[in-house]
């Protein structure tokens, strides 16, 4: 625990959520797994290139979002809201899921202006992915101009410095777009939770915001790798840069 500010949890998020206090988070903003890695299969190798990668993750499988409904809610703030990164295949059961206890269910489209490109030439570029977002009347929601308001945001999937190299998790998400989803779903202050945080990306876009994080993750791995990139975050922030 940095503060009030961060706090990091290595585990189950399955056990850790139960360990968290009714109606304490503002923000739930999490990448849980796609239920992808059955489909796509057979790495690719290049002299020209990096090879492409589409042997998903092992824990990339066998995700329900109904076995954390019950604990979503029991920690989500009345004005709290809800958003998590979802595929074409499972938009279906979150809606169906969590639809009728909600009084709002929207989606949001991250476009990738650089996808992997599809070598052999079959079949559309996997260019497009999808945010669930949840909310109750008298939520917390920073309007900008209509035109910053759109369900689609356009930024290039991770690379350079910012793309963590060792471990590399094939899902991590720009902190570009995370901190577009905070700065509109929560106040400086506010406590952002992600049970699914990966290397830590929303954790980095959260303190660079100002608002306080937890992380839970069950990969050591990734766990470490988000304790040092959020350690330098949150000493950037006590720092002023």
């Amino acid at each position: 625990m940095d503060g009030d500010r961060l706090m990091l949890q290595q585990g189950d998020c399955h056990d850790l959520l139960r360990r968290l206090p009714d109606n304490s988070v503002d923000l739930l903003l999490t990448d849980p797994p796609y239920n992808l890695s059955p489909y796509s299969t057979g790495n690719m190798s290049f002299k020209w290139r990096g090879a492409i990668n589409n042997d998903l993750a092992a824990w990339d499988r066998e995700f329900d979002p109904a076995e954390y409904r019950d604990e979503f809610l029991r920690i989500l703030k009345p004005t709290g809201n809800l958003f998590a990164f979802c595929s074409y295949n499972l938009l279906g059961r979150w809606h169906e899921v969590f639809d009728p206890l909600f009084n709002t269910f929207q989606f949001v489209v991250w476009h990738k202006s650089n996808p992997v490109p599809k070598i052999r030439r079959q079949g559309f570029l996997n260019s497009c992915e999808l945010i669930v977002c949840m909310w109750n009347k008298g939520h917390t929601w920073n309007f900008g101009r209509q035109r910053d308001m759109h369900n689609f945001f356009e930024s290039p999937i991770c690379m350079g410095p910012e793309r963590v190299k060792a471990p590399k998790h094939p899902a991590q998400k720009p902190v570009k777009l995370l901190r577009h989803l905070i700065g509109i779903a929560s106040q400086p202050g506010d406590l952002v939770l992600d049970p699914f945080m990966g290397v830590g990306s929303t954790g980095v876009a959260a303190l660079g915001l100002g608002r306080r994080f937890v992380g839970m993750e069950l990969d050591p791995d990734y766990y470490a790798a988000a304790q040092q990139r959020l350690a330098a975050a949150s000493c950037s922030k006590e720092q002023g840069l």
